[in-house]
């Protein structure tokens, strides 16, 4: 691994821990946190809490069908996972954007979501 990407990693990981002081998942609020790979997109519905995932979708669920397009893809899991969410009671979430920037798939995800019905 070169340095330049060690220290991409390192930086992203400052960000999410003073994103994480500042957030925690409830069981009336729990966190929707999403994460980005170079190829997919996971995200998960979690209450900190009690410590479980109450709803995920990725990228590399059985049955999803790849678009190429990683931005619509991107909002196809936010659809998903606020279905998903829906289903297990959750109406309001809070949105933990893992130290990428708000910007994107990220983004993609986010506004999705928010149209599938969540509240954030």
């Amino acid at each position: 691994m070169s340095s330049a990407a060690s220290e991409k990693r390192v930086k992203r990981t400052r960000r999410k821990a003073g994103i994480r002081k500042t957030l925690l998942g409830t069981p009336s609020r729990p966190r929707l946190t999403v994460f980005r790979s170079l190829s997919h997109i996971y995200a998960q519905v979690i209450d900190d809490l009690s410590g479980h995932t109450l709803a995920s979708a990725s990228t590399r669920d059985k049955g999803f069908v790849s678009s190429g397009n990683k931005s619509a893809e991107a909002s196809t899991i936010g659809t998903l996972i606020a279905e998903r969410a829906k289903a297990k009671g959750v109406a309001a979430v809070v949105f933990d954007r893992n130290g990428f920037r708000f910007h994107g798939r990220v983004k993609a995800v986010a506004e999705s979501a928010r149209a599938g019905g969540l509240s954030f």
